[in-house]
């Protein structure tokens, strides 16, 4: 008999290459079962190649999505809401939502930051997939039984090229925080024309798409939607322009109705009562005029002058002198000064010395001035402002959401006024992201797409399937975004809760923070 000693099976080589055989064999089959359930979408990178962003970005944050509790007392429905929770694992999984059954969302947890918004989704695998536009086949690959599909309208091409791509990032990004492996997402071109759109619908509808996202102009809208509505096919497109929507169509763009209302609301509380506005005399402008007509009218407050001026000009002078009312004005300083200079006396002496540095007397009708406008206009128009002796220390400075850009503060006559936008806070968490996934800054429209495939990537997954319904995305609720609360009013338009902010040297600091839940934004 043959005895064995403790370590001798260490000299016989068959049973430890069987043994390494054996760990080789497992440890494939666990890397293709993970090469399968991590595999899917794929975001194209700015170099070309096909990185899905949770792999380039370190730490990752991790999305979840959150219910919105109406405050105690009340029974006001819920927010479904996108939020940003902080993750500080690597290698921590996205969040995937939970099915959604009358936006009701499970298991309770208080968050400190928002606290009427109090329930949390369990995360799950993100394997949402995007068909790139060059990648499509002709004919789409046929779909399983609870495949869903969204089509996303950009353009893709032609002069608005850059921006349609940045968009498409940014529904990328919200593929892989929030899809599961149900949904599909499909680019399609519009080519920057309403004929584009048109072909891109029928693409879309063609190719069996639930809802649409996009497209970014309104004249592209115009254009699809009539194919949409006949298909039955939801449309929530990028616009601002509110004519393009209802009936089935829904505009996810910043109305400047909105801005609007928050920011004149706001300096009426603080005792401005006498508006006046300064616009461009387009659709724009028009807009803006009405809505601060609407909006004085409503808080009794009172439109004292508005005045156009031609968007396509060079020069403002005439229309920013006379909203100043400086002709008159200066009239009435030199006939004072001749008056005192008639005198012999010490106190028409005194008198007429402290004109002598003036340019006009007599205070201006109003409180403040809204300049509807940005970009190189705006400046040009608020470096007039105070040489015609609109005084901003006298007269406060409003502005739209035009004025939510960086550098705003260079110009003097701007430093101190008020405008109205999303919470930046909440911004600045998308633009990190992608920047470190896309090594480029997204333009400002970004956060639009991120937030609307979000919401779409939640209504494919209820529990009794996907619900892209009228009385879904018009819940009174509303949702929350990258920026902020907004909710579907049933006219199509996109109503949101917006911060007030006060210009600032080298930013904007919030003086009135964005509401948390529509409950508060009504009361």
């Amino acid at each position: 008999m043959t005895s064995f000693s403790p370590y001798s099976r260490l000299l016989h080589p068959a049973p430890l290459f069987w043994a390494l055989g054996l760990c080789l064999a497992l440890s494939a089959l666990g890397a293709c079962q993970s090469r399968q359930q991590d595999g899917g979408l794929q975001v194209e990178s700015p170099r070309g190649m096909a990185t899905p962003p949770s792999h380039r970005r370190s730490p990752v944050a991790r999305r979840v999505i959150k219910q919105a509790t109406a405050p105690a007392g009340t029974s006001a429905p819920a927010t479904a809401t996108l939020q940003n929770s902080a993750q500080t694992s690597p290698t921590a999984r996205l969040a995937s939502p939970a099915p959604l059954s009358s936006l009701a969302l499970p298991e309770a947890v208080p968050t400190p930051d928002l606290p009427s918004l109090a329930h949390l989704l369990n995360p799950g695998p993100q394997t949402g997939t995007v068909i790139a536009e060059e990648q499509r086949p002709m004919v789409p690959p046929p779909a399983t039984t609870d495949t869903v599909r969204a089509a996303i309208l950009l353009p893709l091409s032609g002069g608005n090229a850059h921006l349609g791509r940045a968009l498409l990032n940014a529904a990328q990004l919200a593929m892989f925080d929030f899809a599961d492996h149900r949904l599909e997402l499909l680019p399609v071109d519009t080519k920057g024309t309403p004929q584009g759109a048109q072909e891109a619908a029928a693409t879309a509808i063609g190719d069996g798409a639930r809802i649409i996202l996009g497209p970014l102009l309104s004249t592209s809208v115009h254009a699809m939607a009539p194919a949409a509505r006949a298909a039955g096919v939801p449309v929530i497109a990028f616009s601002s322009d509110r004519s393009v929507a209802g009936a089935g169509v829904y505009t996810m763009g910043f109305l400047p109705a909105d801005q609007v209302r928050r920011v004149v609301s706001y300096a009426f509380q603080k005792s401005l009562f006498r508006f006046a506005v300064l616009a461009p005399d387009n659709t724009y402008g028009a807009t803006v005029v009405d809505a601060l007509r609407r909006t004085t009218d409503d808080i009794g407050a009172e439109l004292v002058n508005a005045e156009f001026y031609d968007p396509s000009a060079q020069d403002f002078t005439g229309v920013v002198r006379a909203l100043a009312k400086y002709d008159e004005r200066r009239e009435a300083l030199l006939k004072q000064r001749k008056a005192l200079e008639e005198k012999d006396d010490n106190l028409s002496k005194i008198a007429l010395k402290r004109l002598e540095n003036l340019q006009t007397i007599g205070d201006l009708p109003f409180d403040a001035l809204l300049v509807a406008d940005g970009g190189k206009r705006l400046q040009s128009v608020a470096a007039l402002l105070p040489f015609y002796d609109i005084d901003p220390s006298k007269v406060r400075m409003l502005g739209t959401g035009q004025w939510d850009v960086q550098g705003i503060g260079a110009e003097p006559a701007l430093l101190g006024g008020w405008y109205a936008a999303p919470q930046p806070s909440m911004r600045a968490n998308f633009v990190a992201t992608y920047i470190e996934t896309y090594n480029a800054s997204p333009p400002r429209l970004a956060t639009l797409a991120y937030d609307v495939a979000a919401l779409a990537a939640v209504l494919a997954q209820g529990a009794g399937g996907p619900d892209f319904s009228a009385p879904t995305l018009t819940a009174p609720s509303g949702f929350d975004g990258f920026d902020g609360i907004f909710r579907f009013l049933p006219s199509g338009v996109a109503e949101r809760g917006l911060a007030v902010l006060q210009v600032q040297p080298r930013s904007a600091r919030v003086i009135s923070a964005a509401p948390r839940n529509f409950e508060s934004l009504t009361n």
